[in-house]
């Protein structure tokens, strides 16, 4: 061979038996094949051959066995961003006609996609309380297929009796779908409660490092037949070098969540009855309006606290801008602690009635408390809420 061809093939092998102790990056887009007779194989399902990387790709599929064994699931599917995983949970599982059952008290991208987006498509959405998730028998209606919800709900912390929820839309035969993203799997053990699918934005506790973005979809195979068929139309799989990083941040997250929950409730605690703070929301206060059904099917409250300084906007903008320690950012779920104010990020676009029916005032900012020092996260809040 010329060297022109030697140089793109003489590098494809790899020397020697490595057994890696990690998992290896395989950034790759497709691969070879010995025969015809080899593809075939594989277009049958007779072979553990892998053919393009939107279809899957090892480095992929090893972190989603990490995470069906944390959801204790037969299958999870790993997405591109949390969003990913939402919409394509929804195209897989919908076709026009159907209809959504959405808490109101939802993350606003969600609220965005099901209102804006999967209308133009034929899908109906009717966004429900929190009061009719906890009743939904006389709710649902002929055309009901899905019931999408969040336990504790963004950013304002409510939490609703999952069992509950899952038993109705299984008399029902409809899906449940638990975005269960603020409590994590170590928190709240979703599918043991009942729901059929437990979604997750990885993006957050699952990675932990603020560098990740990415989704997750954990549940039974054949439920998750029809959103992996649509994974592959829509493209939106996760790349393997941000899959290798996720499934580095899974190796600590056990030991990340439980600091995360230990610091949130102290933070929580310390504020609880301050004049300058209306109203403070943790799920692990005694004064949460949902700390019963939460202490009934949650094993740690989670990293998030939500305050509200009297509905006061301007209150809310000067609190946040005087913040050192803890960021200013949108996200949340990382090492580091991170302040939003919601009506500029999670529920940005949304209509006073939108605000009203998702319990979010403009004096709110939602904290996501990391694992610092808390000595040094009440000082900053103090300095900040003068």
């Amino acid at each position: 061979m010329t060297r022109i061809t030697d140089l793109i093939h003489s590098g494809d092998h790899v020397p020697g038996s490595p057994a890696p102790l990690t998992t290896p990056i395989f950034e790759t887009t497709t691969y070879l094949f010995d025969s015809a007779a080899d593809v075939i194989a594989y277009n049958e399902g007779r072979s553990d051959k892998y053919l393009y990387s939107r279809y899957g790709n090892p480095t992929v599929v090893a972190v989603e066995e990490a995470l069906a064994s944390l959801d204790r699931a037969e299958r999870a599917l790993l997405f591109s961003s949390g969003m990913a995983a939402i919409a394509t949970t929804l195209i897989g599982s919908l076709c026009a006609g159907d209809e959504v059952l959405c808490a109101a008290a939802i993350y606003g991208g969600t609220l965005h996609l099901l209102h804006d987006l999967l209308s133009r498509f034929g899908i109906t959405t009717r966004f429900v309380s929190l009061e009719e998730l906890a009743s939904l028998g006389p709710v649902f209606s002929e055309r009901t297929r899905v019931v999408w919800f969040e336990s504790p709900t963004n950013p304002t912390l409510r939490c609703v009796d999952i069992r509950t929820v899952a038993a109705a839309c299984r008399a029902r035969g409809v899906l449940s779908v638990l975005d269960n993203t603020f409590a994590s799997p170590l928190n709240q053990d979703a599918l043991a409660l009942g729901v059929d699918l437990s979604m997750q934005s990885a993006t957050k506790y699952l990675n932990g490092h603020s560098d990740v973005t990415a989704g997750v979809v954990s549940g039974p195979r054949q439920l998750l037949a029809p959103i992996e068929r649509a994974r592959r139309l829509l493209g939106t799989v996760l790349d393997p070098m941000p899959a290798f990083l996720l499934g580095r941040g899974l190796k600590t997250m056990a030991v990340r969540v439980a600091r995360h929950n230990e610091n949130a409730l102290a933070v929580a605690r310390a504020l609880e009855g301050d004049a300058r703070i209306s109203r403070i929301l943790h799920p692990g206060l005694a004064s949460h309006p949902d700390h019963a059904i939460a202490a009934g099917q949650m094993s740690g409250f989670g990293g998030m606290v939500c305050i509200d300084l009297h509905g006061d906007y301007d209150r809310a903008v000067r609190a946040y801008d005087r913040l050192r320690v803890i960021k200013r950012a949108a996200s949340l779920g990382g090492v580091e602690s991170i302040v939003s104010l919601p009506v500029l990020t999670s529920q940005w676009g949304h209509s006073d009635e939108q605000l009203a029916a998702a319990g979010v005032t403009k004096g709110m900012l939602r904290l996501s408390i990391g694992l610092e020092d808390v000595a040094d996260l009440l000082g900053d809040l103090a300095h900040a809420l003068g």
